[in-house]
């Protein structure tokens, strides 16, 4: 009695052997269509983990400057026309009992401001003067680069200190000493410069001069513009509710109050806004990739239907003809994935290390990104590999 011979069983390491030779052989082929596929998982990883470490800065950010600062500038009238706080607004904002502290500017309209006397007067450089207090920094959370801030004693003579982009277009990168700026018409010492002021981003363009010295010297008419107030950890939304009517008692209506971490926490979600569409073109990218394996491995049967054909006629079943096929297309996909993870791991290091945010890339998308290469090598080699079990040995052996 015969037995009939049962073809041998491929190994994991035959499966591997043989599904990388289409790739050896052609490996400027197996370059560019992983390349593909690398390109599009890189796109999309790096979406994914460059808004991820944007989150991450920003909770940062609110964590060392806290979310409970509070903005109180004056609105509009009845008429439409602008109002103005009472000269005695912050002392009675200072007053209510969770407030742990508060400071103010006051813009002065007008003032012209100048790197020296002979600039001409249209090229102002857009910036603002503001009267600070001297208390401002610890309010609002401001560092001081280089120099040093205002004091009792300069906050009443001709000093300035310049926000960070006031300094950039004034082309000062430092304070050196003797160095004035002309500021309405009035030579002024520059003492400092500030570092960027997340919680007050009007500051940074700002030139801030002492409040006793803007007096004096350059009409201010004591009004704040804006009063910047601090309350308690759990006491912001009951300290938010009176802020208006204690800045003005008469016209409540009439003033506005915000709280800047939150115009932080709507930019970021515009700006994930803006993620989620470059993930879809990331998409798009990847399903291209995925396409060109599927045209690689379709060439590549057409190609080697002579080697099809001997292996049939050596005895391999159709079984191991889709498996060859299919774990080659599924390695070729392997390959522009892991490349596709290192370039967007890659670029999200570079760009946060730019922008002083902490680099973070979530564990769930390299998984995800690596299940989509495979999903895409299966659904791209799927059809290359059942056509070429179907090829019958004579007909595939006569084709060469």
């Amino acid at each position: 009695m015969s037995t009939a011979l049962r073809p041998a069983r491929m190994r994991p390491r035959d499966v591997l052997r043989v599904g990388s030779t289409g790739l050896r052989t052609r490996p400027l082929r197996a370059f560019l269509s992983a390349l593909g596929i690398a390109i599009g998982i890189a796109a999309m990883v790096a979406v994914v983990a460059i808004s991820a470490s944007s989150r991450a800065g920003l909770d940062r950010t609110l964590a060392q400057l806290g979310t409970n600062l509070l903005t109180v500038t004056p609105g509009q009238g009845i008429e439409g026309e602008q109002t103005s706080l009472p000269v005695q607004a912050v002392g009675m904002i200072g007053r209510i009992g969770p407030v742990t502290s508060v400071s103010a500017v006051g813009k002065i309209g007008g003032a012209k401001i100048y790197r020296s006397d002979k600039v001409p007067t249209e090229e102002s450089g857009g910036l603002a003067l503001y009267a600070a207090r001297t208390d401002l920094p610890g309010t609002v959370g401001a560092t001081v680069r280089t120099g040093t801030w205002l004091n009792a004693a300069t906050a009443r003579y001709p000093a300035a200190v310049l926000g960070s982009v006031a300094a950039q277009r004034l082309g000062l990168v430092a304070p050196d000493a003797g160095v004035q700026i002309f500021v309405a018409g009035t030579w002024y010492s520059v003492i400092g410069i500030l570092d960027p002021v997340a919680l007050a981003p009007e500051l940074d363009t700002a030139v801030l001069v002492g409040w006793p010295d803007a007096q004096q010297r350059l009409t201010f008419d004591g009004h704040a513009t804006t009063i910047y107030t601090r309350a308690a950890d759990g006491q912001v939304d009951a300290v938010r509710s009176v802020l208006a009517r204690t800045a003005d008692p008469e016209n409540p209506f009439e003033v506005s109050v915000s709280r800047p971490s939150d115009a932080l926490a709507a930019k970021q979600a515009s700006d994930e806004t803006f993620s989620a569409l470059l993930l879809a073109l990331g998409a798009v990218a990847l399903l291209v990739g995925g396409v060109g394996v599927a045209n690689t491995m379709v060439i590549s049967v057409l190609e080697r239907r002579s080697e099809i054909g001997l292996r049939r006629a050596l005895g391999s079943t159709r079984g191991q003809i889709r498996l060859q096929f299919l774990s080659e297309s599924l390695l070729l996909s392997a390959l522009g994935g892991g490349g596709g993870i290192l370039l967007g791991a890659g670029v999200t290091s570079g760009y946060s290390v730019s922008r002083h945010w902490p680099s973070v890339i979530p564990l769930w998308t390299l998984a995800a990104a690596f299940a989509a290469t495979q999903l895409i090598g299966c659904l791209a080699g799927l059809y290359p590999a059942v056509r070429a079990s179907r090829l019958p040995p004579t007909e595939a052996l006569g084709s060469t």
